[in-house]
């Protein structure tokens, strides 16, 4: 055993920087105007069959040999809800691809009381929440609607519940707001930005390659406007594996392993785009994290962005190199990388943060800091480099400070 890493009761409080909340059920019928109820989220619960075909999901609506299923309905949208949006807590063996109702999930899936009460028992002090069933990561689920004022209203009340409901009471300072953007238009994305800042968040779900949304690249500037609002309110750009609505793949029938074991590809390629599209050097202090990506990818983008910026064949010119402008501003997660760890000297130590993923089948609920002190452990990290990891760099990332919390 590795003398050097605390054991498991020594190891600080956990900040995860990437958990996620099931949306509640009644929020947008409760806070939307009468005339748009009938279009805005709602829930049905119906009896559902899941079918795989063509190497994709889909599902049949209100069979009788069907499983019972929450079904959220969203104008043209119509998502089910599955036990593998919430697993937490659950045997390995049970985790299925199958529809369920929100009495199938832990309640800390979805209530605030609970979900502290869970983070207790799992030592998290503060957990960052991502959406998790029809808003998707970034909110591609409010962007994909084609009446744009119901998207942004829809948007705008899951911000407000967000900052004024799950963050706040007693959540305050360990329930940490993370918003999200209208992406269909760079400018109302920047209000919003500053009206939640205002309110008290500092973090939003941004896309990690819009353009595969339908949306601008990061080459044409026109999210210049974004990044002004998120670098006047110090506010960070996270972006979740996935938040493309797309996962890399070799194949049409390459299996979902396939696109698991190359999800961090992903996260390159934004990387690549933050670079390469000048963003990073307009906007000198605007802070961006990578969750769910890992980190042991990180040297070699790095040394080889490098090599073509100082080899001048790519076709792009800037003063400062790839890795200066990545070093101290890009921050990347980890749950289970044992190499990145190995290799933090190169990615740099106070880069590297952590994630539980409460409540999803890859999370480590209740065990994250025993799962975390043996990865340590084998990484040969010493006392000051687990409390960087998980605790002191998510401070300094999303500058958690202003909620209180401290080293």
């Amino acid at each position: 055993m590795n003398e050097v890493t605390p054991q498991e009761d020594e190891l600080p409080e956990i900040i995860s920087v990437d958990d996620h909340v099931m949306e509640p059920k009644n929020l947008w019928q409760e806070q939307l105007p009468p005339s748009l109820r009938a279009r805005g989220p709602k829930v049905s619960r119906e009896k559902v069959r899941l079918e795989f075909k063509g190497g994709e999901y889909g599902f049949t609506r209100n069979v009788d040999d069907g499983d019972w299923c929450d079904v959220w309905l969203f104008d043209d949208l119509a998502m089910p809800t599955g036990l593998l949006h919430g697993p937490a807590g659950m045997p390995r063996s049970e985790q299925r691809n199958v529809p369920a109702v929100y009495e199938d999930f832990r309640p800390g899936t979805y209530d605030q009381t609970a979900r502290l009460a869970d983070m207790d028992l799992n030592h998290v002090q503060a957990a960052i929440n991502y959406p998790n069933i029809f808003p998707r990561f970034a909110g591609q689920g409010f962007a994909e609607r084609e009446d744009k004022d119901l998207g942004l209203a829809c948007l705008q009340i899951y911000n407000d519940w967000m900052i004024d409901d799950w963050s706040a009471g007693a959540g305050k300072g360990r329930l940490i707001p993370l918003t999200l953007v209208p992406l269909w238009d760079p400018q109302l994305a920047a209000q919003e930005v500053r009206r939640c800042a205002a309110k008290g968040s500092y973090a939003i779900a941004f896309s990690e390659n819009p353009s595969k949304l339908g949306f601008p690249s990061l080459y044409t500037g026109e999210w210049d406007v974004l990044w002004q609002a998120c670098e006047e309110t110090q506010t960070t750009v996270s972006m979740h594996i996935g938040s493309s609505s797309s996962m890399p793949t070799t194949s049409p029938d390459a299996p979902l392993a396939t696109s698991m074991s190359l999800y961090a590809h992903n996260a390159q390629g934004s990387l690549a785009d933050w670079v390469f599209s000048k963003s990073l050097t307009r906007f000198p202090n605007l802070k961006i994290a990578f969750a769910e990506s890992q980190a042991g990818w990180i040297p070699f983008q790095l040394e080889r962005m490098d090599h073509v910026w100082r080899d001048g064949v790519g076709g792009v010119e800037f003063p400062v190199s790839p890795s200066d402008q990545v070093r101290g501003r890009v921050w990347s997660c980890v749950f289970d990388d044992l190499a990145g760890l190995k290799n933090r000297d190169e990615i740099g130590i106070d880069m590297i943060v952590f994630e539980t993923d409460y409540p999803h089948s890859d999370g480590t609920f209740p065990h994250s800091r025993k799962i975390a002190r043996e990865l340590f452990s084998q990484a040969g990290m010493n006392a000051e480099e687990c409390l960087k990891v998980l605790r002191t760099n998510a401070i300094t990332c999303y500058g958690l400070e202003r909620f209180g919390i401290s080293e």
